[in-house]
């Protein structure tokens, strides 16, 4: 975005009476990483008062900021553009933009993988389209506006991420990015605690095809009953199903994973074999939708094979380090919830990089009052044949422990509540013959246990 305080002023219906040619080059709400030119948008929270340091955004390079109106004692002298509400500013300049903006929008959502599914995407599509992603967690209704607003102008490809912890936020965002495209990653059980059921995460997720443009293209987990359900409501809806089950329009098989990434083959929409450098059959299911969207764009299947071999996911996401011990670790640790959680334990069983195989598993969270059912219920998919050495943190992993300590020796199973150094411990017994997967809730922190094999 490059705009005159004049043109985000006519945006916001708002009068400029000085400083109206003053130009903004970005946006921030942060003054730790503000950068030179960018508009500064102060909020008012329950702990610190942003107007507090619009002066000190100035004197970091800022080009001019909001200010609310009802808020006492403006800076004089700085390029000020006054709003009645910071946030609701924030996003009508984004819907502004996002209006006059030419390029092709893509709005992903799910459970889980909406990341990953970005991250390839957007590396497929990089060698042969200016791309913009969602950085980091962009992807509320503050951050998917931000996100919009430092969109540079000649971009061809947007590719937003979009968030929720309940009913009708999908929807605002999405009615916000105005997407030629989007996808549902899939279903699975976060937010259980605020929206009762899968079912209920289904509809909620669903609501991404409310803001879509009249022609837009719904790409959709062909494999989750739930989505074909309301998929098959929608008469005039075009979706696209894809997945690891023959009957998508696009389905992957034939998965095989080496310590470069997975080699997998395709059928349907896109014939042939691919390769990325990510480990994971839920992986390679996020590759489709990638493969999908950049057929839609124009890429033959030459060119998505050969950005595929090239794409980086955004780390911890299946990101595969060495070990300070020899081990290779796994490191998964951004999110958990059952359905990756499993997806992790059988990539695990079926891996056949090393031959020693370490699963380190944290609390899953947010999963409202089944969380000990689904705790216990990864039981069934642990194999005590397939998988060598386990362990669990997290008082929620309390559940699952005491379901597999019957069927794990003693040596092989380790609990602990709420310190990591046991782990660490038991983990120097890994070498150059083990695979350690690390998968836990965000706030389990277990990338801490990574760290103690990575530093020098």
């Amino acid at each position: 975005m490059k705009k005159t305080l004049k043109q985000l002023a006519a945006w916001l219906n708002e009068d400029m009476a000085a400083f109206g040619d003053t130009v903004v080059s970005g946006i921030s709400i942060d003054t730790r990483t503000i950068q030179q030119g960018d508009l500064f948008v102060p909020f008012r929270g329950e702990q610190t008062n942003g107007h507090q340091f619009v002066v000190q955004a100035f004197e970091k390079g800022a080009g001019a900021s909001l200010w609310q109106k009802d808020e006492p004692n403006p800076p004089e002298g700085y390029p000020l553009l006054f709003v009645d509400d910071s946030e609701v500013a924030l996003q009508e300049m984004a819907r502004a933009y996002r209006n006059e903006h030419k390029a092709k929008f893509i709005g992903i959502t799910g459970s889980n993988g909406k990341t990953s599914t970005k991250d390839i995407l957007a590396g497929t599509l990089a060698p042969f389209f200016k791309v913009q992603k969602t950085i980091g967690n962009f992807n509320n209704q503050l951050g998917l506006p931000i996100t919009i607003l430092q969109l540079d102008e000649n971009t061809d490809v947007a590719v937003l991420e979009m968030g929720m912890s309940g009913f009708g936020e999908i929807e605002f965002l999405t009615k916000l990015a105005r997407p030629h495209m989007t996808v549902i990653t899939n279903i699975g059980e976060a937010h259980m605690q605020d929206l009762g059921s899968r079912a209920g995460i289904a509809k909620a997720k669903f609501e991404i095809i409310q803001g879509m443009q009249p022609d837009g293209l719904l790409f959709y987990d062909g494999d989750e009953p739930l989505l074909q359900e309301l998929v098959a409501k929608e008469q005039h809806l075009q979706a696209v199903p894809f997945g690891l089950e023959p009957g998508n329009l696009l389905y992957a098989e034939n998965i095989h994973a080496n310590a470069d990434g997975s080699h997998f083959t395709t059928h349907g929409i896109i014939e042939g074999d691919f390769f990325i450098s990510v480990l994971g059959k839920h992986q390679v299911k996020n590759t489709l939708v990638a493969m999908l969207i950049s057929h839609k764009l124009g890429l033959n299947n030459e060119q998505i094979r050969t950005s595929l071999e090239h794409v980086v996911l955004t780390d911890m996401r299946m990101q595969q380090v060495q070990g300070t011990n020899g081990a290779l670790f796994i490191n998964d640790a951004y999110n958990a919830a059952p359905t990756s959680v499993k997806a992790a334990i059988q990539f695990m069983a079926s891996s056949t990089i090393r031959p020693e195989k370490w699963l380190v598993l944290g609390d899953m969270l947010e999963l409202g009052p089944n969380e000990q059912s689904f705790h216990e219920g990864l039981a069934a998919y642990i194999n005590e044949h397939e998988i060598d050495y386990l362990c669990l943190f997290g008082p929620r992993m309390a559940y699952l422990y005491q379901v597999l300590k019957e069927r794990f020796e003693k040596e092989r199973l380790l609990y602990v509540a709420d310190d990591y150094t046991a782990i660490i411990g038991k983990l120097k017994l890994a070498n150059e013959s083990s695979i350690v997967l690390l998968k836990g809730s965000r706030g389990m922190k277990l990338e801490t246990i990574l760290n103690a094999f990575t530093s020098q």
